[in-house]
């Protein structure tokens, strides 16, 4: 495993992570959650992201007690804020009031004193920024947080949360958590330079486009049984992907995978871990086996004629719109 400092800070993580969306969180996954997350640690992963709104909660709790027994020191754990937890209009959000209360119940449910870093999971458009910054900084003060850090946020909104801090002489933001894969790619507009202009590290989530990157779903056949696009409760975000040019781009990409030897999901992690503004790639894993072939992407070295070939292929399907 290699580790990168996340954006001008100190503290380094693993460049591939381990995140739970949609794979932990209920009684029949703690032991796939267990057996995932002792795979992790053997091969060198050291950060573990997750989010209180992940199943209301089950997320962080299946996490938490797959940490029981590891050295608190050794990982790195994140977890996010904004999204609903509850009926009432104060239960969501960036307020003072939210902030506090979740990073509470966070603690609570993953059985830690302190978070390494909190993410706001989106951007609040009915909270003063400054309000959501002093919250993040006062638990800061308190040692319930070592980091705070945004996730999903625009050019402008962290160049005007960085100016705040800077103003109020706050402890500055230190990550950016976006989408980012080889059919979403608009953090190279200008997300990455404002985020390094800034000191911000992008720790990026989907980087194998929900499995899409992984080759399993060719075009024109029936979807795999028991892969997630067809599981009609999750698959969502998923189907955003299953468009015919999208398809047609991941064989070509297989085809060049297999030209050097490698898997695709190794290759689309490698191009990922190509920009120097990002910190690390968060991978969803359901099977041990799924955690050890990804982290072999970060001895991934890929050429400048195979970046060429690769943006050859991207750009058939420049056009593509997330159906979100």
């Amino acid at each position: 495993m290699k580790y990168r400092r996340i954006g001008n800070s100190g503290v380094k993580i693993s460049e591939i992570g381990l995140g739970s969306w949609l794979t932990y969180g209920t009684a029949a996954e703690q032991k796939a959650a267990d057996a995932c997350i002792r795979t992790a640690f053997e091969n060198g992963i050291n950060f573990i992201d997750t989010a209180n709104a992940y199943n209301r909660g089950a997320g962080e709790e299946a996490i938490g007690a797959a940490l029981k027994g590891y050295d608190r020191s050794s990982y790195v754990l994140s977890t996010k804020v904004f999204f609903p937890m509850g009926d009432g209009p104060n239960d969501r959000g960036l307020s003072r009031k939210h902030i506090i209360e979740q990073c509470d119940a966070s603690l609570k449910r993953l059985g830690v004193d302190y978070l390494d870093i909190y993410f706001c999971h989106r951007f609040d458009d009915e909270t003063p920024l400054e309000e959501t910054l002093r919250a993040l900084d006062d638990l800061t003060s308190q040692g319930k947080i070592l980091y705070s850090a945004v996730s999903e946020w625009t050019g402008a909104q962290i160049t005007e949360a960085s100016e705040i801090s800077n103003r109020l002489h706050l402890r500055p933001l230190i990550s950016n958590q976006p989408i980012y894969n080889m059919f979403e790619r608009y953090i190279e507009k200008e997300v990455l330079q404002v985020s390094e202009k800034n000191g911000l590290g992008q720790i990026v989530f989907s980087p194998l486009a929900q499995g899409i990157l992984t080759g399993k779903y060719k075009p024109g056949m029936e979807l795999p049984k028991d892969s997630r696009a067809a599981n009609d409760t999750v698959n969502g975000v998923i189907k955003s992907y299953l468009q015919e040019n999208v398809l047609l781009a991941v064989q070509e990409l297989q085809g060049l995978a297999n030209e050097l030897g490698i898997s695709l999901s190794q290759l689309s992690l490698a191009w990922i871990l190509r920009q120097p503004g990002v910190s690390s790639a968060i991978i969803g894993a359901s099977k041990p086996d799924q955690i050890v072939e990804n982290v072999k992407a970060v001895e991934v070295n890929l050429s400048s004629d195979v970046l060429e070939e690769i943006e050859r292929v991207l750009k058939k399907v420049e056009d593509f719109t997330p159906l979100r």
